[in-house]
């Protein structure tokens, strides 16, 4: 799992919340069902099962991978609409490309983020590169949606390429853990990734038996998503492992903890942190469009029939009727 790593992480500025914060309790822990998207590919619903009041403003998230693929095997989306929100994919091992209707795109490796907000509305494709179909090899990732307020759900469209040597990097005051912040702010560090709905997006690596409390925005939600090992959450050391999601409680720190014991193949705890300002508006959320009332998704479709939201480019061969 390289995605950005440093040899020394007491090299960076380090960050700890305050003795007095308020600590965060874990009143649940979920734990994601597996499935399939696109043509195919495996994922896990990273928020299935929790009440939106717990995730606003995020919508879902789904953990790509991590899969070895055989030559042949990588598999990605074909062209598709969406309207009302952000997409967020950030890729931890691999590479994928990315293209849409209103020419943003390019491709992603390892520690990349690919931003598009849809706004108005676009359509895109993610599919891995020729090479990596030809060659195989591992892919592992992550795609959360996070949701735009009324007032932001028409806007035009943007693309933002973040490179991961762009990432904020920071540690815990021992060195134990490595922390990416994305997008946000994480006590005063900004990440480059530029957001409409206030969240702090943070990629955390624990050695063993190391443990982070951050200081946590009071009037943000909290979660901790396992993409790798095994470890605990809260003061009280609510025990999670790979494919869980830890929901922290009102507060103004949360702590996360790495068990003292991994197993070979994931020497470290990797988890992504996540909290954003709820947005606290009525959401109609069908397939690829979330709006904030029925009417608003009815006309999404529409829009979409009749060609609104873009076509896809010549280039690839493909007509709107196509997809």
């Amino acid at each position: 799992m390289p995605a950005i790593t440093v040899e020394n992480p007491l090299t960076l500025p380090r960050v700890a919340a305050p003795a007095d914060a308020a600590a965060r309790p874990v009143p649940a822990v979920t734990t994601a069902p597996s499935g399939f998207e696109g043509e195919g590919f495996p994922v896990r619903r990273a928020f299935a099962g929790i009440n939106h009041r717990h995730l606003d403003p995020f919508i879902m998230m789904d953990q790509m991978g991590e899969v070895e693929y055989q030559p042949g095997e990588p598999k990605g989306t074909p062209w598709h609409p969406h309207r009302g929100f952000e997409t967020v994919t950030y890729i931890i091992d691999g590479i994928f490309d990315h293209q849409d209707s209103n020419g943003g795109g390019g491709t992603i490796t390892n520690g990349d983020t690919q931003w598009m907000t849809a706004g108005a509305g676009l359509l895109h494709i993610e599919a891995p590169p020729e090479q990596l179909v030809l060659s195989g090899g591992l892919f592992h990732g992550l795609q959360l949606w996070v949701n735009l307020p009324a007032k932001d759900k028409m806007m035009a469209p943007r693309y933002q390429d973040i490179r991961g040597g762009s990432v904020q990097l920071l540690t815990s005051p021992d060195g134990g853990a490595l922390l990416r912040v994305i997008a946000g702010e994480l006590d005063g560090h900004r990440g480059p990734g530029i957001t409409h709905t206030p969240i702090t997006m943070v990629h955390a690596t624990l050695a063993p038996g190391a443990e982070i409390t951050l200081p946590w925005r009071e009037d943000f939600n909290g979660l901790a998503y396992v993409l790798a090992g095994r470890g605990s959450a809260g003061a009280e050391r609510r025990p999670v492992r790979l494919g869980q999601t830890a929901v922290f409680g009102a507060g103004s720190s949360l702590t996360v903890r790495a068990d003292e014991k991994q197993d070979s193949r994931t020497p470290d705890l990797e988890v992504v942190l996540l909290g954003g300002r709820p947005i606290r508006e009525p959401m109609a959320h069908y397939g690829p469009f979330v709006m904030n009332t029925r009417e608003e998704l009815q006309q999404a479709f529409e829009d979409f029939q009749k060609g609104r939201l873009g076509t896809v480019p010549a280039v690839h061969g493909m007509s709107e009727g196509g997809l």
